[in-house]
């Protein structure tokens, strides 16, 4: 028996393809949907950044940066808007939040910080080396930027209004963490009715590896779907030639 496919876009969209995902495969339209590149800066991916600053292996980032590279080129060549989002806050920390605030508790590069002053002023700081995309990752001049001050992306950001005046309905999550930041805001997506799919070979989790384990069934039965970069890769490859 056929599995049903999802259909996010209830458009007839002739430039639409099918991505074999799991649970189910799910039409993605060229109109409407957009790549969403999470936290991929020098914070979380290189060495000397805050993960790495805060005791974290950030060794397998590298495999997960040349995934991402091959998504954005495969969603690039087929006209997909993508947008990379960046977590930090202003130089003074006032975004971070106070003690009344539970980020001043439970984030990582605040408590480091609180550990070891010398590092004050230079973890997730906007402008700072640490906030930086990584430099495999630089977005091209039609790539949309986000700031984001919380793990989910759509707290406090204008996500939301940018990706609904494109018409984008559905979301592919490649970044990370794919346990804390892109987990969060795919299940915010879900909430505000974005079909979310995250491809598992393009994001990096922080933590044991069962952490990972877990994160991909919370998304496949729960909140979104779950694919992989040479799927993806080889779907959009098919969608028809944008118009110039």
């Amino acid at each position: 028996m056929s599995q049903t496919i999802v259909e996010p876009d209830p458009t007839a969209d002739p430039r639409s393809v099918i991505l074999p995902a799991r649970p189910e495969p799910i039409r993605l339209g060229a109109k409407s949907t957009a790549v969403v590149v999470v936290d991929m800066q020098n914070a979380y991916a290189s060495p000397g950044g805050y993960v790495d600053q805060a005791g974290f292996d950030v060794s397998p980032a590298a495999a997960v940066i040349g995934n991402i590279a091959r998504v954005l080129e495969a969603a690039r060549g087929a006209g997909l808007p993508i947008v990379f989002l960046q977590n930090g806050w202003d130089a003074d920390y006032v975004e971070a939040g106070t003690p009344a605030s539970p980020n001043w508790h439970k984030s990582n590069a605040l408590k480091t910080m609180r550990a070891r002053p010398e590092l004050a002023g230079k973890l997730l700081a906007r402008g700072t080396w640490d906030y930086d995309l990584v430099e495999a990752l630089a977005p091209q001049p039609q790539d949309l930027r986000v700031h984001k001050p919380r793990y989910s992306a759509f707290f406090n950001s204008q996500l939301d209004s940018v990706l609904r005046a494109r018409g984008i309905r559905t979301l592919v999550f490649v970044g990370i963490a794919s346990n804390v930041c892109v987990e969060s805001t795919l299940r915010d997506g879900f909430h505000l009715e974005y079909f979310g799919v995250m491809l598992e070979d393009a994001t990096h989790h922080l933590g044991p590896d069962f952490i990972r384990e877990a994160t991909i069934y919370n998304v496949e039965k729960f909140f979104g779907w779950v694919g992989t970069v040479a799927d993806f890769c080889t779907a959009v490859g098919q969608m028809p030639a944008p118009s110039p």
